[in-house]
């Protein structure tokens, strides 16, 4: 799996959890909307072609649950990417997501 550089920024109401790989210029984001301090929606999730198959598209929610875990927050999956991971890892990620 090559090496993914991922960033996130954050404003009062939204977030972006961004991801790149060296030698490709687009970039990979998943979108958030903050409800409140508790909860997110996770909203979009977008993987350029030149990315497809390389597993950034995992990696960024693998990001979003983890920042949600250290936040204690909990994450509405209506993106339907993000919602599918959701559902493969119902189990594990129990704590996190809000169905």
């Amino acid at each position: 799996m090559p090496d993914i550089a991922i960033t996130r920024t954050d404003t009062a109401t939204k977030a972006r959890i961004v991801g790149r790989l060296e030698g490709i210029t687009e970039e990979a984001e998943l979108t958030l909307s903050k409800l409140s301090a508790r909860v997110v929606i996770a909203d979009h999730t977008s993987v350029p072609d030149a990315m497809r198959g390389m597993g950034v598209g995992a990696a960024l929610v693998e990001r979003l649950i983890g920042d949600a875990r250290a936040s204690q927050q909990r994450i509405v999956p209506l993106c339907p990417f993000v919602r599918a991971q959701a559902q493969r890892n119902r189990e594990e990620w129990a704590d996190v997501i809000q169905w």
